[in-house]
This record gives C-alpha cells, sequence and structure tokens, in this order.
C-alpha cells in the first residue's frame, strides 16, 4: 500500500554454524535470543566445515538444528566446506579475485573461483542436506566471506534458493531485485589489527545506521574468543533492537511483494 512507511528491520545472523562450532554458536545464540526477544535470527550452516566436520554424519547437531528451525530460525546454506581451494593448494585466483582472496579473508573464500558447475553441485548438496535435516526449505544461500565469483553467481540463478546476501546487499537470487542495503556490521577476531578495526566500524554504526530502513548484523563463532568482540556485540545488538524491529530475511521478500 501506498502512503505507509516500511517498518525498520534488524537482521542479524550466525555465520559458520556446524557441529565444530557447537559451543560458541551456543552462546551467540543465546546473545542474540536475549537481545532481539527471541528467536529472531538467521543461521548459516556449514554442511562440512574445512572438511572436518560433515553434518551429514551428526545425528545429535542435526536433531539441535531441526529444534532450532523449529523454533522459527532460517537456516542459510552457508557454502559446502568454507574453504577455498585455490588458496589451498587447487589453483590460483586473478585479478580483483585474487585480491579479495588475500584481503579480504583467510583462505575461506570458498565459492570465489568456482566454475558454475562445481558451485551449483555445492549449492544443491547443501539445500538438499538442510532441508534435510531440517525438515524446511531453506532460506537461501550466503558465500563464506560473502564472496562470490561469476560462476557462483551464475550458479544462483539455477540452484533455487530465494535469498542470497554479501557485504553490500541482500538480494533475490531469481530476480536479482535488491532486497535490501547498506553495510553488514560483522567483527573479526583473527588478529588484534583486524579486532580493533571491527570494534570501531561497529562504534561508527551505532551512531551513522539508525536511519536505514535495514540494518544487518552477523556474528562468527570466533567472536566468542575475545571479550570486547562480545561486548561490542550486546551493545549493537542493544541499540539497533531498540530502534528496528528483528526480523526475517522472508520478511523482506514479503515486504518486497506487497509494495
Amino acid at each position: 500500500m501506498t502512503g505507509i512507511a516500511s517498518p525498520k528491520r534488524l537482521l542479524a545472523s550466525i555465520h559458520d554454524v556446524g557441529s565444530g562450532s557447537e559451543a560458541a554458536v551456543l552462546r551467540l545464540a543465546e546473545l542474540l535470543e536475549r537481545r532481539l526477544g527471541g528467536p529472531h535470527f538467521a543461521m548459516l550452516v556449514v554442511p562440512d566445515h574445512w572438511g572436518r566436520h560433515p553434518l551429514s554424519q551428526d545425528r545429535r547437531f542435526q536433531a539441535r538444528l531441526r529444534n532450532w528451525a523449529d523454533s522459527g530460525i532460517e537456516m542459510f546454506v552457508h557454502g559446502w566446506f568454507h574453504k577455498d581451494d585455490a588458496e589451498n593448494g587447487g589453483g590460483q585466483h586473478r585479478g580483483t579475485a585474487r585480491f579479495k582472496a588475500r584481503h579480504m579473508t583467510a583462505g575461506e573464500g570458498e565459492f570465489l573461483g568456482l566454475d558454475e558447475a562445481t558451485a551449483l553441485s555445492r549449492m544443491l548438496d547443501g539445500k538438499a542436506l538442510v532441508e534435510d535435516v531440517t525438515g524446511r526449505p531453506a532460506a537461501g544461500f550466503v558465500a563464506p566471506a560473502w564472496l562470490y565469483g561469476d560462476g557462483a553467481r551464475a550458479a544462483l540463478r539455477k540452484a533455487g534458493l530465494p535469498i542470497v546476501e554479501d557485504h553490500w546487499r541482500v538480494w533475490s537470487a531469481e530476480s536479482d531485485t535488491t532486497l535490501a542495503k547498506g553495510p553488514v556490521i560483522t567483527w573479526a577476531s583473527r588478529s588484534t589489527a583486524r579486532t580493533a578495526s571491527s570494534l570501531a566500524f561497529a562504534a561508527l554504526a551505532r551512531r551513522a545506521l539508525p536511519m536505514m530502513e535495514t540494518v544487518r548484523v552477523a556474528v562468527h563463532p570466533g567472536d566468542v574468543t575475545k571479550a570486547s568482540l562480545m561486548a561490542s556485540i550486546d551493545k549493537t545488538l542493544k541499540r539497533f533492537a531498540a530502534t528496528h524491529t528483528p526480523s526475517k530475511y522472508q520478511d523482506l521478500c514479503d515486504s518486497m511483494a506487497e509494495r
């Protein structure tokens, strides 16, 4: 309907969800539930993190994922291995992809250099596994480190995973319609310098982004290793939950359909 302002939304997500990160994910989920007033966030599931934690073989963690999904948490497919083959002996990136692989992630841009066929196969396998485990359709796909190569972008149009996001936007995979714009607020734990810069950006975001229609916050298992990061996450969630409604990614699609 025209004349009605769109609600301000807060989209929160836990990345790198798998049996190998279970303890950290539990801590993050407890924090998000407390600050968001319930299970109003998404989980990004890695089917076999670095080839060491196959979800298909962990029945206990499968049951936990199903319980989370039953509670209303959206489940996204988050790559397959979360490991960049090119950066780990499987080839070499060139041009812009090489810069992204070296400076925007630590060997985890799995879908940055994949050809379309390989990317589509991993997306479809991940979708089938997540849906079998949770008993619900997967909400969408997010590439590890939010990095997509040309092959991955082409595969997205065929994979049947409705919602996609990167660092700067959320969009419909089928139509390429932008559903939300703006930077995602996230934190880094792997070095002192990256931690400091992520804390500074989060502080800036708390001041600069409240006017945005949609604010995105993404947390990772490594965040629980530093008290400063957990405090910043808590403060950021509290700040935006006061002005933005904790929402599902699907709400963006529903809102777009109503316009």
